[in-house]
């Protein structure tokens, strides 16, 4: 499976007193492009019956932006699912072809008419994995 990117551009409400872009910032763009790869993949009956809840964020700083520049969201899954979880792989790269920000995120399955998590049928984890998983 090819990444799923999405641009993002720092606005006037994305920039913290130090001039870039805050950091509770790039934990919602992280969430923002893993709901958009979610809703752009998944079978429609899945997204109608599931969702995602965010279990863990790791994330590692290496730059930033500041107001204007846009940085390119990259999300891949690289692995099958262990059970109700799974981890996604986000970076942001910045006008230079630069990683600035590097996260995996580990979320897990929630069937939405049982309120619970729930283990991540093979069928939908196969959307999202390499071809060779």
């Amino acid at each position: 499976m090819t990444p799923f990117t999405l641009p993002f551009t720092a606005g006037p409400h994305h920039i913290d007193e130090l001039g870039h872009v805050n950091n509770a910032i790039w934990v919602q763009w992280m969430q923002d492009i893993s709901v958009s790869h979610w809703n752009s993949v998944a079978d429609p009956a899945d997204v109608a019956a599931y969702f995602w809840v965010v279990v863990r964020h790791e994330i590692d700083y290496r730059g930033n932006v500041s107001l204007g520049e846009t940085v390119t969201g990259r999300t891949w899954i690289s692995e099958p699912p262990r059970g109700v979880r799974f981890n996604r792989n986000i970076d942001f790269i910045d006008a230079n072809d630069k990683v600035i920000v590097s996260a995996v995120s580990t979320w897990a399955l929630m069937d939405k008419a049982k309120g619970r998590i729930t283990r991540v049928p093979k069928a939908m984890a196969a959307r999202f994995l390499p071809e060779n998983q």
